[in-house]
């Protein structure tokens, strides 16, 4: 029978063509959102009308998706680097998406209060705020546990998978807000014709089908066991995740 580090090796022939379609994915997402908010709602500005309006989308899209998923996979994409520095590239993807997503936020609360619409009364809009909320909260907690110096390995190592598993939930919820923004969009624009596969709501529907694809494919890559990160010896003092306390003594190995 083949050993574990034997099919490890093989399976890892494939890893670049997984991490390539999230890329390919995600950036087909950002780019029918740009074209749907472009093409048939007049484009952008910040200037109360609609077009600002479409500057939320596109961010959040852009923001808490494609730039939010890529900071996930880096810890496998980026496995032969000083962890320490995949770390910092973490957080600041993080960042990015945190700054982006601000934007878009802002936006869609001044177009509301510019136009006297009401603000968070959707079942989208609650989502969405919840899920941001608990984004900034995730990021926070990253920074104090894993990055500044002097938090105990104890606390570390109890947290991480807590972190792990929020980070993807949070994609997860991502994911699940944009689709109800689409639902929500496409009911609003063209609710009288959406029954008759008009052209703006199939680009809609395709936009919904490659976000749910890029979910699964993220998630995938990143519970894929063949995919982990392997040890190395430069990581020994900051690694913080234990994969059994009971197999040789606990020795530590990567999230």
């Amino acid at each position: 029978m083949e050993d574990s580090p034997q099919r490890a090796v093989r399976g890892l022939g494939s890893f670049p063509w997984y991490v390539g379609g999230t890329q390919v994915l995600g950036l087909a997402c950002v780019v029918i959102t740009g074209v749907w908010m472009g093409s048939y709602h007049g484009g952008y500005a910040w200037d109360g009308s609609g077009q600002e309006f479409n500057v939320h989308p596109l961010c959040m899209v852009l923001g808490l998706v494609f730039l939010y998923g890529d900071a996930i996979l880096v810890y496998r994409v980026f496995r032969n680097e000083s962890k320490r520095n995949v770390k910092v590239l973490h957080a600041v993807l993080h960042l990015l998406a945190l700054i982006i997503s601000i934007v878009g936020i802002v936006a869609v609360f001044d177009f509301h209060n510019q136009n006297k619409i009401p603000n968070m009364y959707s079942l989208h809009s609650w989502c969405g705020m919840l899920t941001f909320v608990l984004f900034c909260v995730q990021w926070l907690m990253g920074l104090g546990f894993f990055l500044f110096p002097g938090m105990l390995m104890a606390l570390r190592s109890w947290y991480l998978p807590l972190h792990v598993f929020f980070g993807l939930a949070m994609l997860a919820m991502s994911l699940a807000t944009c689709l109800l923004g689409i639902s929500e969009k496409l009911f609003f624009s063209i609710q009288h014709t959406y029954s008759q596969f008009v052209p703006e709501g199939i680009l809609g529907n395709m936009l919904g089908l490659l976000l749910v694809a890029f979910g699964i494919l993220v998630g995938y890559v990143v519970t894929r066991e063949d995919f982990r990160r392997p040890p190395h010896p430069e990581d020994e003092a900051l690694s913080v995740h234990f994969k059994t306390l009971t197999e040789g003594g606990g020795s530590p190995t990567s999230p």
